[in-house]
C-alpha cells in the first residue's frame, strides 16, 4: 500500500508506514520537543517503542497518564507534563481516549483555569484565544475517529459525566493514519472499536438532520466496515482489512457532524454509570435501538441493507447486525457485562439528558430509554 495524502479538512497521510514520516514533518514545522500523549496500556507495548524509534532528531517525552474513559484530571496532568518538558508540540498516539486528551493538553498548557471551563455548555465558557502548540494525531485503533474530530470528550472525575470541548482550533494539524499500528490490537478491542465506527456511520445516516454530504460519507463508511470488520478481527495482520476499518472510523467521525442518535445516548450513560468501554456499550445497545427505530425510517434501513449486501431489506439489516456482533465475539446482554437493575434509574436519567438522541429518527422520552435499557438488560 502506498501512502495517500488528502484533506477533509484536516490534512491526512494515510497508509502503511505513514508513522515514519512524522519526524521530518515536525522538524520541517520547526518543532523539536514533542510530548507524546498516550495511554498506560499502550505505553508498555512494543508498538509504542517501535513508533518512538522513528522519531529521530527529536527530544521526545511521553505522558502515559490516560486510562479508561478519559477524565479532566488526565488533561490537567498532561498539561503539566507538557510544561515540565518545555514541549513545543503534541503527538496524540492511541485510541479515542488518548486522542481526546491529547487534543486539549495544548489548550490547558497555554490557557488559565480548568478544562471544564472550556466545555461548550459551561455557563461562563472560556474561549480558546491563545495560539496552541502544533498538534498531530496518530490513531492506533479504528473506532472513534477522534483524530479527525473538532471535539474532545472528557469525563468529570467525580460524576463520570461526559463533557465536550468543541472548537475547530483543536483539530489536528495533520493526521498520520497508519493501519500497521493496529496490527497488535487484541481481537475484542478490534471488535468493540469496529462496532463503534459502524455505529457512527449508521446513526449519522439515520439522523433526520439535512446533510447530504454526510449521508454519502456515512453510507460508504458503513459499506467499508461491513466488508472488513469480521476479517480485521479474524485476520489481525490483514493490511487491507485494517486499512478499511481505519478509513471507516475516520469517515464515521466526519459524518457525525450531522449528529448521532439514541444508541450513543445509551452508550454515554453506560460509560458514566458502569464505566463500560464506549465501543462495547454501543455494541450492546445498537440492535435494540435500531429495531425500535426501524418503523419510522424503513427506507433508510433498506438503503443500509443494500450497501452492506444484506438481502431481505431493512428488517434483515437489524438481524445482520446481531449476527455480526456474534461472529466477532460480542455476546450477551447488558447484565452479562455488569449492568444491574439498580443502575436503570441513573442510566435513564443520563441518557435522557444526553444531547445525541435529539437527532435520533424517533423522539426519545425517559420512558422510551427505560424500555430500551430493560430490553437490552
Amino acid at each position: 500500500m502506498s501512502i495517500s495524502s488528502f484533506a477533509f479538512p484536516t490534512p491526512i497521510q494515510f497508509g502503511a508506514g505513514a508513522r515514519k514520516l512524522i519526524a521530518q514533518h515536525l522538524l520541517d514545522k520547526g518543532c523539536q520537543r514533542p510530548l507524546i500523549v498516550t495511554d498506560k496500556a499502550l505505553a508498555t507495548l512494543p508498538v509504542l517503542a517501535e513508533f518512538k524509534s522513528h522519531l529521530t532528531g527529536l527530544d521526545v517525552a511521553v505522558f502515559d497518564g490516560v486510562f479508561g474513559n478519559p477524565t479532566c484530571s488526565q488533561v490537567m496532568a498532561g498539561a503539566q507534563a507538557f510544561k515540565a518538558h518545555n514541549a513545543d508540540c503534541v503527538i496524540g498516539v492511541g485510541g479515542g481516549a488518548a486522542l481526546d486528551v491529547s487534543k486539549v493538553v495544548g489548550v490547558m498548557a497555554t490557557h488559565p483555569g480548568d478544562i471544564l471551563e472550556y466545555v461548550w455548555d459551561h455557563p461562563q465558557v472560556r474561549a480558546i484565544v491563545n495560539e496552541l502548540p502544533y498538534y498531530i494525531a496518530v490513531p492506533t485503533t479504528s473506532g472513534t475517529g477522534s483524530e479527525v474530530g473538532r471535539s474532545s470528550v472528557v469525563s468529570e472525575d467525580d460524576s463520570h459525566l461526559k463533557r465536550v470541548v468543541f472548537s475547530p482550533k483543536i483539530l489536528a494539524k495533520t493526521v498520520f493514519a497508519d493501519p500497521e499500528l493496529t496490527f497488535a490490537l487484541p481481537g475484542h478491542i478490534t471488535a468493540a472499536t469496529g462496532i463503534d465506527a459502524l455505529t457512527h456511520n449508521i446513526e449519522s445516516y439515520l439522523s433526520p438532520a439535512y446533510h447530504p454530504l454526510c449521508d454519502g460519507i456515512a453510507l460508504e463508511g458503513t459499506r467499508i466496515a461491513a466488508r472488513s470488520l469480521l476479517k480485521a478481527v479474524k485476520e489481525p495482520n490483514n493490511l487491507q482489512a485494517r486499512s478499511d476499518m481505519m478509513m471507516s472510523s475516520m469517515m464515521g467521525a466526519i459524518a457525525f457532524q450531522k449528529d448521532l442518535g439514541a444508541v450513543h445516548s445509551c452508550a454515554h450513560a453506560l460509560g458514566a454509570v458502569c464505566d463500560l468501554h464506549h465501543g462495547l456499550a454501543n455494541a450492546l445497545m445498537i440492535d435494540t435501538v435500531l429495531a425500535w427505530n426501524y418503523d419510522v425510517v424503513p427506507e433508510k434501513f433498506d438503503e443500509l441493507a443494500h450497501v452492506c449486501g444484506v438481502t431481505g431489506g431493512g428488517k434483515a439489516f437489524v438481524a445482520w447486525i446481531q449476527d455480526l456482533k456474534a461472529s466477532i465475539g460480542i455476546k450477551g446482554k447488558l447484565s452479562d457485562h455488569g449492568v444491574k437493575v439498580e443502575h436503570l434509574a441513573r442510566l435513564v436519567e443520563i441518557a435522557t439528558a444526553d444531547i445525541c438522541h435529539q437527532t435520533n429518527p424517533r423522539p426519545c422520552t425517559a420512558a422510551d430509554f427505560e424500555r430500551l435499557f430493560n430490553a437490552a438488560l
